[in-house]
């Protein structure tokens, strides 16, 4: 005779054994792969000291610190991103940044871009995350963005890695993306 607390355990097995219910439970965290990890790197001796380089095709952002030597991080870039090429100016830095979507931007998807009209405050939910840096071209905002988190066009890294960015480049750093 089966007894309940064998049906229980027997159904309770079963549930656990499913497989939504394993890959639910037994996913692994996000982990970067080592190439995109922060390293140093040598570079070309054109590249002055102080400048950002940018290659969003391969996926890479290069912090020239001194003489050929750069610390190079993983990147990521959306579809807008993409276009954005040439030399820009770093001329603003936000801790915590707060967001807005743009006019286009909640014209062309209202659905999804309307409700944050208003902005959304500075924080872990933001899409800019931790830290951010704008690009202006001719003390012009360019709407571009290295940041952490995650965004739609900008030029994105972990969160780690734009503070660590954050911290040693100034205001009026060159950036030029290629």
């Amino acid at each position: 005779m089966i007894s309940r607390r064998f049906l229980i355990g027997g159904a309770a097995l079963a549930a656990l054994s499913s497989p939504s219910i394993l890959r639910a439970h037994s996913a692994e965290p996000f982990v970067l792969a080592d190439e995109f990890q922060p390293r140093e790197v040598r570079v070309r001796e054109q590249h002055a000291p102080g400048q950002i380089l940018v290659f969003p095709r391969s996926f890479f952002l290069y912090h020239v610190f001194d003489t050929e030597r750069a610390i190079r991080y993983g990147v990521g870039v959306g579809k807008a991103g993409l276009a954005f090429r040439g030399s820009a100016i770093i001329e603003r830095k936000a801790e915590w940044p707060a967001w807005r979507p743009t006019t286009d931007m909640i014209r062309r998807n209202p659905d999804r871009y309307a409700q944050f009209a208003d902005g959304v405050p500075g924080g872990p939910n933001n899409p800019l995350g931790a830290r951010a840096l704008y690009l202006y071209r001719e003390g012009r905002d360019t709407y571009y963005r290295i940041h952490g988190s995650v965004s739609n066009g900008c030029i994105r890294m972990l969160n780690e890695h734009v503070i660590q960015l954050y911290e040693q480049v100034p205001v009026g750093t060159p950036v030029t993306v290629v």
